[in-house]
């Protein structure tokens, strides 16, 4: 079995091997695009992300017979290019700073479907999406609400709020990636009384209008129960407000950290499965305990899994070392600096040659980055063609979080930025230059 076969449903979709032994992806050949663009290239199928985008969305549509959004979680990765591209499939955002609240106004995404969250937003950010006509601000601790309405109260606005519950739900995830427990920086515990205290002062402030509940319990999440019952705390916290605070639930939102595939041993559920669980979820929940009440707009928020398939990371090898009875280490001209994932977390990815797609894998070894760090490790073990110098590696599901936490480290250049659509290939970021590395010097 050669490594493109073995790797079906982690490359993007339209993703082939050419006669010539090249991987291509929408009808476009990446060895061309590396000689066009150079390395570290990173590729997406917009084809890849419209068919996630567009299961999402219908799917919850039919599951769920009340009002509902899809929204993207940006901070997987932002851009003008693919924040347009999901707005004129009617989706929602989800921005978490005044960075990525700029890029979507920048990219002309409708404000009336973006949600502002974050644990800690500042006050010229909320005063900057309180100004620019946001959705929703998603409260997340109770500064936060004598603040925003501070904020409101100055610029003559009543702003529609969710509260961020902490469900305290335990899924099966990284430590680093787990939200949902009692003991996390996010949102206001349940089990504590801190959520009910959050309601009252909420309800007390005469500029914030509070229409729902968010719950977000992590990311990278394969189990489906996680994620239901959360949603059923959320919906009997709603229904203990309604009782006790006299709050009608307009909203919900089970959050997103659904999970995808980056290895052949990973089993993600598909959109279908995970919009119908939560909606199942969401449903049986009001029907019991909030009869005679209108059904909740639902809201989920997608990242990761709508948009990490859908990119591919190319490298050159420039070097390969090997030691004796240990290992064999093949260096690319990236590493760490454009993917932080398996240095921070121990992520795991797959790999295969660009140039040499439909050879079998004949050896196992290291790929490691070019950064001065013994953790620049991509992947510690890949099943190649035994790499030659010149070699392109691709990493596929490099989608998501890989430029969203990309960083200068070493004075490293920011890799440029290709989009595929209908078989034409587009630079959407030009590589950085030296010159961009002084740019905020002063």
């Amino acid at each position: 079995m050669t490594a493109f076969e073995a790797l079906r449903g982690i490359l993007p979709d339209s993703a082939e091997v050419l006669p010539s032994g090249h991987l291509a992806v929408g009808g476009c050949d990446l060895v061309d695009l590396v000689q066009q663009h150079g390395t570290p290239l990173y590729v997406y199928d917009e084809a890849t992300i419209l068919a996630r985008a567009r299961a999402y969305r219908d799917g919850l549509r039919a599951a769920y017979p009340g009002d509902s959004l899809v929204c993207y979680a940006s901070k997987a990765y932002s851009a003008r290019w693919l924040l347009q591209l999901l707005a004129a499939e009617g989706l929602g955002l989800d921005v978490v700073s005044g960075g990525e609240l700029h890029v979507a106004r920048s990219a002309g995404f409708p404000m009336e479907r973006t949600y502002f969250h974050g644990n800690n937003k500042g006050e010229d950010e909320l005063a900057e999406a309180v100004s620019a006509g946001i959705s929703r601000v998603v409260i997340d601790n109770l500064e936060e609400v004598e603040r925003l309405n501070r904020i409101c109260g100055g610029l003559d606005r009543v702003q529609p709020v969710l509260l961020r519950l902490t469900p305290g739900v335990e899924p099966h995830t990284h430590e680093y990636i787990r939200t949902g427990a009692v003991d996390t920086k996010f949102g206001m515990a349940i089990q504590t009384g801190a959520a009910e205290e959050a309601v009252r002062r909420i309800q007390a402030a005469p500029n914030l209008a509070l229409v729902g509940y968010h719950a977000h319990i992590g990311s990278q999440i394969f189990d489906l129960e996680p994620f239901q019952e959360s949603a059923r705390r959320v919906m009997q916290f709603a229904a203990d407000m309604l009782a006790r605070q006299g709050v009608k639930p307009r909203e919900i939102s089970p959050g997103g950290g659904f999970g995808m595939r980056y290895t052949p041993a990973d089993d993600p559920r598909t959109p279908g499965d995970v919009v119908g669980a939560l909606a199942e979820a969401v449903l049986d929940a009001a029907e019991t305990l909030l009869p005679g009440e209108p059904l909740p707009r639902m809201t989920i928020e997608p990242g990761r899994s709508l948009v990490a398939t859908a990119g591919v990371a190319l490298y050159t090898v420039g070097s390969i070392k090997h030691i004796h009875g240990v290992r064999t280490y093949v260096a690319v001209d990236g590493g760490m600096a454009d993917n932080i994932r398996p240095a921070t977390y121990g992520a795991e990815y797959s790999s295969l040659l660009a140039n040499r797609a439909g050879e079998a894998p004949a050896t196992t070894v290291t790929i490691a980055g070019k950064y001065c760090e013994s953790g620049d490790i991509l992947v510690r073990e890949a099943h190649l063609p035994a790499p030659r110098v010149g070699d392109v590696v691709a990493l596929p599901a490099s989608g998501a979080y890989n430029l969203a936490m990309a960083s200068h480290y070493n004075m490293a250049l920011k890799p440029a930025v290709v989009a595929i659509r209908d078989g034409q290939a587009r630079l959407v970021r030009r590589r950085d230059t030296y010159d961009d590395l002084l740019r905020a010097e002063v």
